[in-house]
């Protein structure tokens, strides 16, 4: 180790009086820093319950382009005054303490090494690290009270000396992957929520239809709403909710109510918490998923003849983790027991649809790598160059367990063609998992037509509430079909990522594309923009002068830095090491 690198990691307590920063004044890249260049300000000072911490690496996210495009009107800083209060972006960080206030000095010391879990409330308030509170493109910043004692305890967490800065902060981003692999739903009826019981075309053959957990004196909904259920099953359920502690309502059919007057009327407008859908048609299904409320889930109880396409919000799905469980018996509670799991099943075959882009190749690469996962990986992509990469680069972790990866691009055949080989792939019986990351509805809906008997459709893709999509929705009592969505993780998926990189299980150096230095942001984010990497771009804010460089370039930029490279071309802690030892 150089001894200038030695120092960088040793003696943290060595800053500059100003630092380079890059502050969002409004909306669009233009109003990022001041004439595509970063700001000079003075070193920030810490107060008695603040931290200043430098920032050795920062991965730039499409995130923040959401946050650039939006500006104020971004929900997280919604109604800002950037051009006075601007914030400075940038969610996925490793930093470095370097000085303590005097309230927290029993806690912390300089030296020591963090991640922060950028989805952070406090008192209450969402109050995440680079929208609100000032993030990683920066090359020094304050962690305070938020942060330290937040909502749900510290955000920070502690990083071991070994490990490459790089590979800390994409942490962040591949916690994202994880947690959707961790996704859970509720496993009975919402104690204390609203229910609402619907009967549909074919609730009749469900004349012995029970709630063998969940509408008891222990544990109960406060509200049963009962629509069109058949006298005897409705007379039943409404005597068992009664008996519960439940407020019970009877309504009117449903061709002759207002829906949303009735969730207005027994939910409060926010929807219903469980909805129970009994012998429904694709229509009804339609029609009743529109009033779950955030985190609410469709049960469908058995399942009326016809297609099982409708037309859903699959925004709502991403974002407001709406379930979709069923069953084909008359007890409504196994539904919630008996759906598959999000994690991607062994020995089963995954689809990965948009696997060319920087969250696509983390998701192929988790496939591939984890010991028990599928036994295929088909990655698709319309980018010839990204796929190649994808096969190229995670071809060989999948064979190295015995598992094999295919490579497919829809745009070098035709529609149907690529629907053979999909089938083929799989012997017509539909795959076992598909992870959709491109935020185009029609994709999702063609995605959907490939999940199999007891498969999941995950729809990673961050795509607007209100976006609507034709999936399958009665599979899931047919076939025990699952949708998932997740947005962003929790601190427990953060710390899983975390250990699993340190313990040399998971590789997100593999996930590096290019790299620059603080004044390279702007341009890496422009980058970000146009899709121009196949992989993440990290920007290391203690380097000034090195310009954008993606991997492939660095032997003509930085050829010490490349010869360090792994055998594929990949991001390594020696390389990171003789980057740092060249440019500090």
């Amino acid at each position: 180790m150089s001894e200038r690198l030695r120092r960088y990691r040793e003696e943290p307590t060595v800053t500059p009086a100003t630092i380079l920063a890059w502050p969002l004044y409004g909306p669009g890249l233009d109003n990022l820093g001041r004439d595509g260049r970063p700001v000079e300000m003075p070193l920030p000072t810490p107060g008695p319950d603040e931290l200043l911490v430098r920032v050795d690496a920062a991965g730039l996210c499409f995130s923040d382009i959401k946050l650039l495009t939006l500006g104020s009107e971004h929900p997280r800083i919604f109604g800002r005054d950037l051009p006075n209060n601007p914030v400075i972006p940038g969610h996925e960080s490793a930093m470095t303490v370097v000085a303590v206030g005097a309230n927290r000095r029993g806690q912390y010391r300089p030296g020591d090494r963090f991640i922060v879990q950028a989805e952070i409330y406090y008192k209450g308030k969402n109050v995440a690290y680079g929208y609100a509170l000032p993030g990683a493109l920066a090359q020094y910043g304050l962690i305070g009270p938020e942060v330290l004692e937040g909502d749900d305890g510290c955000y920070l967490l502690p990083v071991k000396p070994t490990t490459g800065y790089a590979e800390a902060a994409l942490a962040e981003p591949w916690a994202c992957v994880v947690a959707s692999y961790r996704a859970t739903h509720r496993k009975e009826i919402k104690p204390d929520g609203v229910l609402w019981i619907v009967g549909g075309p074919a609730a009749a053959a469900l004349a012995g239809v029970r709630i063998s957990r969940g509408l008891s004196a222990e544990l109960h909904p406060r509200t049963v709403v009962l629509t069109d259920v058949p006298a005897a099953a409705a007379d039943r359920l409404a005597a068992q909710a009664a008996a519960s502690g439940a407020a019970v309502v009877r309504t009117a059919p449903l061709a002759g109510l207002d829906p949303n007057a009735l969730s207005q009327a027994h939910a409060g407008g926010a929807g219903f918490d469980d909805i129970l859908l009994l012998g429904g048609d694709a229509a009804l299904a339609e029609k009743v998923g529109a009033l779950l409320a955030r985190g609410g889930i469709l049960n469908l109880v058995g399942a009326a003849a016809g297609i099982p396409m409708a037309s859903m919000d699959v925004g709502r799905i991403h974002y407001d983790n709406l379930g979709h469980v069923g069953t084909l018996g008359e007890d409504a509670a196994e539904a919630y027991t008996s759906s598959r799991p999000s994690e991607l099943t062994t020995g089963g075959t995954a689809w990965f649809c948009g696997a060319g882009g920087p969250m696509g190749q983390m998701h192929v690469q988790r496939a591939a790598e984890k010991q028990d996962g599928p036994a295929l990986v088909v990655a698709t992509d319309i980018d010839a160059e990204r796929l190649a990469i994808v096969a190229e680069r995670f071809g060989p972790l999948a064979e190295k367990r015995g598992a094999k990866l295919v490579a497919l691009n829809p745009k070098e055949m035709s529609p149907a063609a690529f629907d053979a080989a999909l089938r083929r792939l799989t012997d017509g019986k539909g795959f076992t998992d598909v992870a959709v990351l491109v935020p185009v509805p029609a994709i999702i809906s063609h995605c959907a037509t490939h999940v199999g008997d007891r498969g999941l459709l995950n729809i990673f893709a961050g795509v607007p509430k209100g976006t609507m999509a034709t999936i399958p929705v009665l599979d899931a009592a047919r076939q025990g079909v699952r949708f998932i969505g997740t947005s962003g993780s929790a601190i427990a998926d953060l710390r899983s990522t975390l250990d699993a990189t340190e313990a040399g299980t998971l590789s997100p150096n593999l996930s590096v594309a290019a790299i620059g230095g603080i004044t390279a942001a702007h341009d890496g984010l422009a980058a970000v923009k146009a899709s121009k990497f196949p992989g993440k771009v990290v920007i290391f804010p203690q380097i000034r002068d090195l310009p954008l460089t993606p991997l492939t370039e660095l032997s003509r930029v930085l050829p010490e830095v490349a010869a360090k490279l792994g055998p594929r071309g990949e991001w390594t802690r020696e390389a990171e090491e003789s980057l740092l030892a060249a440019k500090l």
